[in-house]
């Protein structure tokens, strides 16, 4: 080996150790950043010595394609929980004593120490105020429930700005892997740039990505509607300020097509938005519906015949035109009736009325059962009382049997609402389960493990001080030849 080619040989040495330290310094840089791939110098060696031919990345699809899915069933469950949790704090949390079911037992109670003693103004006046109760808890929960939808519909639009923002930023991160793959560049940022993005994409909605010739990317939802193809596709919303029972939300349009929402306490939705979807169209309203049936029966239930024509006695309500809704029938639309039904003032005695008419039947002025003023009259409040626990029919839309008394239903309605959220509980337990296997099987493979990068490093170093050691010899021989010269 001639002197020249021993000083190429050190200096491709020199350089290629410059090159493989910087990468190793990156990836020490980055370690714990969830967002960063490993890089690692592929070397090769020539007649001109060893140089650094490519920069490669640990890229591993088939883990980044499991990792999207279980991030995306993972924000569905989660997001799906926390709405279930706002309902259940509607009614009192886990002991549910401000739910309706919980005031109807205590209504029932005073209604049967009324009955014990019709002759007392305190224990009637005990059983209206229970009644008020009872009311003003179906009143706080309806109103709730549609704030539960209000403030959903506010997420959703939320979350479509920051999909439609992922998906710009997504153009701009895909041109610049599709410029570096054509010059020939290292595309290791860019890709890692591009991933992050589609992470968090994946978060909001259900993504599978297809890369195309020139490490072009397209992406789609889970159903296959076009979300990100060269360019990026409209996600649209037009949001919903205010709600009341009965309101329809506006749907999501991501390239013109409907995003569905996700069913079912284990929820199938892929990302957040079909969970909050969920939440506001299918979760939310039927427990509506549910608190809407139980004010209907109680209104049912304590109104007032005559014979040939009814009206409300104990519980009056207002229809949605804001007019005094009459007694209704199966067939009447009552959607709403839980946030409206309270109680009549002829039995409030701070307004004028008297707690005793629910004794003798009066209320509504159209009859008189108690028309000979007996202070020991039972039979309307014995009535009343039996009617709270004696079987009657309940619309199918709330999703709970169509045929049993009002305490049990709204004993049931407790218990849909508990079974409901159990099941999004253990199965949020399982997707965040399967989400850290998943981020761990992906980091395991792409992420930076500080031992193995301080021991190539060390590997390294040896390479330069022996690339220094023939760079002496080199020095040496050359000090020689000009002493031998001169």
């Amino acid at each position: 080996m001639t002197l020249s080619s021993a000083l190429n040989s050190v200096q491709s040495i020199f350089n290629t150790t410059a090159k493989q330290s910087s990468i190793v310094s990156t990836n020490i840089a980055n370690v714990g950043n969830s967002d960063y791939v490993r890089r690692q110098a592929s070397v090769t060696t020539s007649l001109a010595g060893a140089q650094v031919v490519t920069i490669s990345r640990a890229q591993e699809d088939a883990l980044l394609t499991q990792y999207l899915q279980s991030n995306s069933k993972d924000s569905a469950q989660q997001t799906l929980l926390s709405g279930l949790e706002s309902l259940k704090s509607l009614v009192g949390g886990n002991d549910y004593e401000t739910s309706p079911s919980t005031y109807l037992s205590a209504f029932q109670q005073a209604m049967q120490t009324f009955a014990t003693s019709p002759s007392s103004s305190i224990t009637a006046q005990s059983a209206v105020t229970a009644a008020q109760d009872l009311a003003n808890s179906l009143n706080t929960a309806s109103d709730g429930v549609q704030s539960v939808r209000a403030d959903a519909d506010a997420e959703i639009a939320s979350q479509v700005d920051t999909l439609n923002s992922l998906l710009a930023q997504f153009e701009t991160a895909n041109n610049a892997v599709k410029a570096a793959t054509t010059t020939g560049a290292d595309t290791s940022s860019a890709l890692d740039e591009r991933e992050k993005l589609l992470k968090q994409i994946s978060s909001i909605v259900g993504v599978t990505s297809v890369t195309r010739s020139n490490n072009d990317m397209a992406l789609y939802t889970s159903d296959g509607t076009v979300l990100f193809e060269t360019i990026p596709r409209s996600v649209t919303f037009s949001p919903t300020s205010t709600y009341v029972a009965g309101s329809e939300g506006n749907a999501v349009y991501i390239d013109g097509v409907a995003l569905t929402a996700g069913e079912g306490s284990t929820t199938d939705a892929n990302g957040s938005l079909q969970a909050l979807l969920q939440l506001r169209d299918e979760v939310a309203p039927t427990f509506q519906a549910q608190l809407d049936e139980i004010a209907k029966s109680l209104v049912q239930i304590f109104s007032e015949s005559d014979g040939t024509s009814s009206a409300p006695g104990l519980f009056t309500w207002t229809t949605s035109s804001g007019a005094a809704g009459g007694t209704p029938s199966a067939s009447d639309d009552t959607t709403g009736i839980a946030a409206t039904i309270s109680i009549n003032t002829a039995v409030i005695t701070s307004q004028g009325g008297d707690a005793m008419k629910l004794r003798d039947g009066n209320i509504s002025g159209i009859t008189d059962l108690n028309s000979s003023d007996d202070a020991g009259f039972t039979d309307n409040l014995d009535s009343l009382y039996q009617a709270l626990s004696a079987k009657r029919d309940f619309s199918s839309d709330a999703g709970l049997s169509t045929s049993q008394s009002l305490m049990d239903y709204a004993s049931a309605s407790i218990g849909w609402l508990e079974e409901y959220r159990s099941g999004a509980t253990t199965a949020s337990e399982n997707t965040t389960a399967a989400l850290s296997r998943s981020d761990e099987a992906y980091s395991n493979e792409t992420g930076v493990n500080l031992d193995e990068e301080l021991t190539l490093l060390l590997d390294i170093e040896q390479s330069y001080k022996a690339a220094t050691k023939i760079l002496n010899v080199i020095d040496e021989m050359l000090q020689s030849l000009l002493d031998i010269a001169s």
